[in-house]
């Protein structure tokens, strides 16, 4: 019986990841991380793991020994489209570019110009991404490889398994690459007007309601749900969140339709890059053997950001998007308690300018307790991480988060509320956990303040006792947040989806 990395005749099992950012490169969130270290632990696993990116410059100044692959030509309203194959800064994973000029290079971030506003050109943009994958599957583009498995992350990259789909129909079941669509948060779906399909060049019957339209609107998202082979999300309960009315960010029918094929698998960390005993950010190196380089880290962070040098007020981490699905409005009507107990706050994030100079005033008002850098920094999250007690992630909705999957390698515990990937991976230190030497953390129920507060005294109540303190402290440190388990768990997605068995 053939192993779980290689296909019917025995060789690596070829997989494409197709996305539209890469860390370090090109960064808004956590899509980027994942993109980075899944394909790696692939690798690492026995799989011939390979990335599909656009040629942003940032990606196409970090892609090294480039050699062009295919020459397009005009598609997408770009006269000039090629394939260019080398590796990326700090990786070993085959990547591909497109070198689309006209349509990648330029400032802003992957789908906001400078001033904030959607490249009025996403749907070109973004469809040549999903098309050039459907082109490499078929062998179309790159004579020495074609992926038999077409792994697409997010609304980005959505019309591949549309695309495939599409053109697929010719080929034999068996050459056929199958597609894998991973839902990294369903709340952003790739809404357009449905009067540019004319641009996709996809089948028109994909215009209508078995393919990308939805209330009238096309969705990339909503295309790729239809026609990927299996689904994924990021984590068990969140995949049965997005079947939910209050989940499903009004694709919950669309889920509900194909909940046969809809999977969660809980995300890893890179524990090359997260690792308290090796990082280079920090102030001292320490392992779950070792803490006291942890006391050495949060007494730098706390000079740092100008708070008191206090080793007995427990530091309550925040690196985060600065937005209402974070919850980070509920940990400010929370924080008077916080700090009235004797706690103090780091805080790394941007996002929404309310919520920006709401955090600002409050480290105005508290500037001993309260530590605030908008902006983001990975340095500096690392300082933050490394130096905290806790880290906080009091999300409305979360996927799967990796936030407090840093907390747990770094002994931060996580204080989070239960939804999503919070759910599945922190473990609230009540009494039945405390005794049985499961407790990883604190865990709250009901996206409210009143809730967030009461697990934050249940925190200060735990901070007071530092023998159990250590004691969790050290059963989060020995959680298994690595790529491994996930890189196998997507293996056997993978042959399973080509019926492999």
């Amino acid at each position: 019986m053939k192993g779980p990395a290689t296909d019917e005749g025995g060789a690596p099992l070829r997989v494409l990841h197709v996305a539209a950012e890469w860390f370090p490169a090109v960064k808004t969130g956590g899509l980027a991380d994942v993109v980075a270290a899944l394909p790696g632990a692939q690798r690492a696993a026995g799989l011939d793991a390979r990335l599909l990116l656009p040629a942003l410059p940032a990606l196409r100044a970090a892609l090294g020994g480039a050699v062009e692959v295919a020459r397009v030509g005009a598609a997408f309203g770009a006269a000039r489209v090629a394939l260019l194959r080398g590796t990326l800064a700090g990786s070993d994973v085959p990547a591909y570019l497109i070198d689309a000029p006209w349509l990648y290079d330029r400032g802003g971030n992957p789908y906001l110009d400078p001033d904030g506003h959607e490249w009025r050109d996403n749907p070109r943009r973004f469809a040549l991404l999903g098309w050039i994958a459907a082109q490499l599957a078929e062998g179309a583009l790159d004579p020495g490889w074609a992926p038999r498995i077409v792994h697409a992350h997010d609304w980005h990259a959505a019309l591949a398994p549309a695309y495939l789909a599409a053109h697929g129909t010719a080929r034999t079941p068996l050459a056929r690459a199958r597609s894998v669509l991973t839902v990294h948060n369903l709340a952003f779906q790739g809404r357009f007007s449905i009067d540019r399909f004319a641009e996709l060049d996809l089948p028109a019957w994909m215009a209508g309601p078995a393919g990308v339209e939805f209330h009238g609107d096309m969705r990339f998202l909503k295309g790729g749900l239809m026609f990927a082979d299996r689904i994924t999300t990021v984590s068990p309960t969140y995949a049965r969140e997005i079947l939910t009315p209050e989940g499903g960010h009004e694709l919950d029918d669309v889920l509900r339709h194909r909940a046969d094929r809809v999977v969660g698998i809980v995300n890893g960390i890179d524990d090359a890059v997260w690792n308290p005993a090796t990082d280079a950010a920090i102030a001292e190196r320490y392992d779950a053997k070792r803490l006291d380089g942890k006391a050495a880290c949060k007494r730098a962070l706390q000079a740092e950001l100008g708070l008191a040098p206090r080793a007995d007020a427990p530091l309550l981490a925040v690196v985060s998007r600065l937005s209402p699905q974070k919850g980070l409005d509920l940990l400010l009507s929370a924080l008077p308690q916080w700090l009235g107990a004797g706690g103090q706050v780091a805080l790394l994030g941007s996002g929404e300018p309310a919520l920006e100079h709401a955090w600002q005033a409050a480290a105005h008002a508290a500037p001993d307790a309260v530590g605030v850098r908008l902006g983001y920094d990975e340095s500096l999250a690392h300082r933050i991480v490394a130096g905290a007690d806790l880290i906080a992630v009091p999300s409305r909705f979360e996927p799967c988060g990796l936030t407090q999957l840093y907390g747990l390698r770094y002994g931060t515990l996580p204080l989070v509320h239960r939804t999503g990937g919070l759910a599945d991976t922190v473990v609230d230190a009540d009494e039945s956990a405390l005794r049985e030497d499961r407790a990883t953390g604190f865990a709250f129920t009901g996206a409210h303040a009143d809730a967030l507060a009461q697990a934050m005294r249940h925190a200060l109540d735990g901070w007071r006792h530092p023998g159990a303190w250590k004691r969790v402290m050290r059963r989060a440190m020995a959680q298994d947040t690595s790529w491994r388990a996930p890189a196998a768990r997507y293996a056997a997605l993978y042959r399973d989806a080509l019926g492999l068995g």
